[in-house]
């Protein structure tokens, strides 16, 4: 779950709180980016108890976060800008997309936030890709919904909430936050390498890429969503990054990854290749999971 605050600490402590009260659901990780000014919650759970805990910390963060205030790097629509459920053992994928769908109900009738659904939980063919959802912003999106029958949301009203703006809801498989910092303050170099290993753009499966300028380092950064890590390792993404950025006379100096990743994604002898920065074995999923479980 992505929540559009990324500074306050006490705030996101709060919201912590509301999903770890929840019985039979536990938090793994809630990793904060104060530059793109959002936290990834992650928490498991029965889909029972993943639907009360998303729900508990989605009012929680309507409360909390008001979005006429924000500003990030990162393109978002709400104060919970996406709650995506994956599954990860003894559940499909068609459960997920059930939770998904009464968890948007609830939040539309609830909260009278605007929800739309998207990947495996998509009403429509067009809103299977967050980006399409994304487009205009929450600074845009009002007068979208307003004005474009087509930007008309899933469920709830006709208009964003004045302080929570919408959420997407979904339902998909792994994903892994992964960002390459160059040696550069130059955004430009960072979107037009973006621009040739993305995806959509011709170049690498299952990569989502936007070019991003981080002020509090003063470096641009290549921000990436890994939806098909088996796919495409990142260990090549990071050599392709490295390709295209040399060929702009620039160069890779550090990696991260944000909030969990499962183990199958990691090759410990790749970790220095990578330049991973604070890369520990708690941010490995499956290991959180065994110490929940404890």
């Amino acid at each position: 779950m992505n929540v559009s605050e990324g500074r306050d600490t006490l705030k996101l402590e709060t919201i912590a709180q509301k999903i770890e009260a929840v019985p039979s659901a536990f938090l793994l990780d809630h990793s904060a980016d104060p530059d793109h000014h959002r936290t990834v919650f992650s928490f498991i759970g029965t889909p029972a108890s993943i639907f009360a805990a998303s729900f508990a910390a989605v009012k929680k963060a309507v409360q909390l976060v008001d979005m006429r205030e924000h500003q990030g790097v990162h393109p978002r629509i709400g104060a919970v800008d996406v709650v995506p459920f994956v599954p990860v053992q003894n559940v499909s994928m068609k459960e997920c997309v059930t939770v998904a769908h009464r968890l948007g109900k609830k939040i539309s009738q609830t909260l009278q936030i605007p929800v739309y659904f998207y990947a495996e939980a998509a009403l429509r063919p067009d809103r299977e890709h967050l980006s399409v959802i994304r487009k205009d912003q929450f600074e845009g999106l009002d007068e979208q919904i307003k004005s474009d029958p087509r930007r008309k949301p899933d469920l709830g009203p006709c208009r964003l909430h004045p302080t929570a703006g919408a959420t997407a809801i979904g339902a998909r498989q792994p994903l892994i936050a992964f960002n390459i910092y160059l040696n550069t303050s130059d955004v430009g170099q960072a979107r037009k390498i973006a621009g040739l290993i993305r995806e959509s753009g011709g170049g690498l499966a299952g990569v989502k890429a936007l070019g991003l300028y981080i002020e509090r380092k003063g470096l641009a950064q290549v921000s990436m969503n890994v939806t098909h890590y088996r796919k495409t390792s990142l260990l090549k993404i990071f050599k392709k990054v490295q390709k295209e950025a040399r060929r702009l006379q620039t160069e890779p100096v550090w990696s991260e990854i944000i909030g969990l990743v499962p183990r199958d994604a990691i090759n410990p002898r790749t970790i220095g290749t990578l330049h991973l920065e604070s890369f520990h074995s708690g941010q490995i999923l499956e290991n959180r999971i065994a110490e929940v479980r404890k």
